[in-house]
């Protein structure tokens, strides 16, 4: 198994055990992390599963690809260099160890 740690709004670190093959949107909604909220069900389309992760970690994944990217210009809060949609990151062993934070509302 591997862990991510989730910063939600108010600065509070969880440390998640994550399922490898899922993805940072249902890590986060079954942990019950504030802020991720994933209403579309994971489908790139609403953007409440919107994060913004560490410059190291960003690099550690493949880019968003252009529907994510769309959907990042839509989001309610300031979109980042490092901001991904939780529901596009899938996590594996490669992926133990990120830091995501949520972004603001």
């Amino acid at each position: 198994m591997s862990q991510v740690t989730f910063i939600e709004r108010d600065g509070t670190r969880r440390i998640v055990e994550v399922v490898n093959g899922e993805s940072l949107m249902q890590a986060g909604t079954r942990a019950g992390v504030d802020g991720i909220i994933g209403e579309c069900g994971g489908s790139c389309m609403c953007a409440t599963c919107h994060v913004y992760l560490t410059d190291e970690d960003f690099a550690r994944l493949d880019p968003p690809d252009a529907m994510e990217q769309d959907a990042l210009e839509f989001t309610a809060s300031h979109q980042r260099p490092t901001s991904r949609l939780g529901c596009q990151v899938k996590l594996s062993a490669a992926t133990d160890g990120l830091t995501v934070t949520v972004a603001e509302a």
